[in-house]
């Protein structure tokens, strides 16, 4: 019964945005069940132990700081790409002409591109792409 009721719950929340908030609220409520349980009475610990529990908060704490940080750089790494402009050379095998535009590396999309003045150009798959760095100047 509470299976069919679990298949049921699932299948009225197919809405991906809903299933997301609700996982979330799901692992923060574990979270809280886990953090609130009982621990169990402790023996007096000794110097050995504390200094053990005191150097794998230590470990962690590093890890989570340098994962943290690498996620920065890469961040950051992936903002200054996208920043840099790129000469784009749109060749039309129909028409036999080409037209050059510069535009952002982010915002070069599979079928469309912006370029730096703000212009829209939707690309067609006859179209050939050629993407450039811009000489620095």
């Amino acid at each position: 019964m509470i299976f069919g009721d679990i298949i049921s719950l699932i299948s009225i929340v197919e809405n991906s945005v809903l299933t997301k908030i609700l996982v979330t609220l799901l692992v923060i409520a574990g979270a809280l069940f886990y953090i609130r349980k009982p621990s169990a009475t402790r023996e007096k610990e000794t110097a050995a132990q504390l200094g053990q529990r005191m150097i794998m908060r230590y470990v962690l704490f590093g890890l989570v700081s340098v994962s943290l940080l690498a996620s920065a750089g890469y961040w950051y790494w992936s903002w200054q790409d996208g920043a840099k402009i790129v000469e784009v050379t749109i060749v039309s095998p129909i028409a036999e002409s080409s037209a050059v535009y510069q535009v952002y590396k982010r915002d070069i999309k599979a079928d469309e591109i912006t370029t730096v003045d703000g212009i829209n150009i939707r690309l067609s798959n006859q179209e050939r792409v050629i993407i450039a760095s811009v000489p620095i100047r």
